[in-house]
């Protein structure tokens, strides 16, 4: 079974589809309401709700979801019936296995109480129509390319005392996003120093995106937070507050970071905590969705 616990919870909804084929006598029967074992549409329905809760319990590696909304609906042809069913939830990861569920078996449903007066049928075309949400929905465009750095804010990285791990991944999941991180960079916790760095940063090399690692707790040094107020055009509260509240769910320090994000020019810049773990706690909540900010920044809209 995948492990889904370092996922976001977002909206997600799928519509699937399955055919079956019967002879027009069959259809005709249940039209007029002559089959002996009643009307199969309505129990199908509720075989198909019934389906798409219980997946889990149906497919092993299927994660057992709290489903928000389960529909199912019958298009009745001369010789078909098409059973379309759509599935909603907010969680972690996807309901394409609820709506193909519940359209397996309320086609199968339809095929139990048809049986008696058709042996001929045939289900067919099982499948996923259509499916949304998740990270996926968020990615860049094919092609598009952001230039990022990264900075370490750390007086002991920079004295060479500790060994940097949080800026390096950083880096990684960035690439692994197709990002450019054009410059990796180490510097104390000097406020001046972090200001500077970060004007550079927009204003002269015209970076879209830099996240900065360190610098966001409770202690005399840590004046990140400090430095950021100095310079941002407009905060971005919503980035480090999804962050916070992914991590406290995960641990009760989370709420002690005092990380910000904002707008300098066309840069968006993100403060994040200094440890390895709450860094890749802060990226598995706000990537790949950070990066919609630039398609807004583009006047692209929501």
């Amino acid at each position: 079974m995948k492990d889904v616990s370092r996922k976001i919870k977002t909206s997600r909804s799928a519509r699937a589809q399955a055919v079956l084929t019967l002879r027009p006598q069959t259809v005709k029967l249940l039209r007029e309401g002559q089959l002996p074992k009643g009307d199969p549409i309505p129990v199908a329905k509720v075989a198909a709700i019934q389906a798409a809760k219980n997946a889990s319990q149906i497919i092993p590696y299927c994660h057992p979801i709290p489903l928000d909304f389960v529909g199912c609906s019958f298009e009745i042809g001369e010789s078909s019936i098409v059973v379309s069913t759509e599935v909603k939830a907010i969680f972690k990861t996807g309901v394409e296995m609820e709506a193909l569920t519940a359209a397996s078996v309320a086609a199968l449903t339809l095929y139990d109480m048809l049986k008696p007066v058709d042996e001929t049928m045939i289900i067919s075309d099982v499948r996923l129509v259509e499916k949304r949400g998740g990270k996926s929905d968020h990615a860049l465009p094919a092609g598009e390319k952001l230039r990022v750095a990264v900075v370490v804010i750390s007086d002991s990285v920079a004295s060479g005392a500790k060994k940097d791990t949080s800026g390096r991944h950083i880096e990684g999941r960035l690439q692994e996003l197709g990002l450019d991180v054009v410059e990796y960079k180490v510097i104390p916790d000097h406020q001046h120093v972090i200001e500077q760095t970060l004007i550079r940063y927009s204003d002269e090399l015209k970076l879209d995106l830099v996240i900065t690692t360190g610098g966001t707790g409770l202690s005399a040094t840590d004046v990140t937070p400090e430095a950021m107020a100095g310079i941002v055009d407009k905060e971005i509260p919503g980035i480090v507050e999804a962050a916070r509240v992914f991590g406290q769910e995960r641990t009760p320090l989370a709420m002690l970071s005092r990380a910000k994000a904002g707008v300098r020019g066309t840069t968006i810049i993100v403060n994040l905590p200094g440890s390895r773990k709450a860094v890749e706690e802060s990226l598995d909540a706000i990537l790949p969705g950070l990066l919609h900010g630039f398609r807004m920044m583009r006047g692209e809209g929501h």
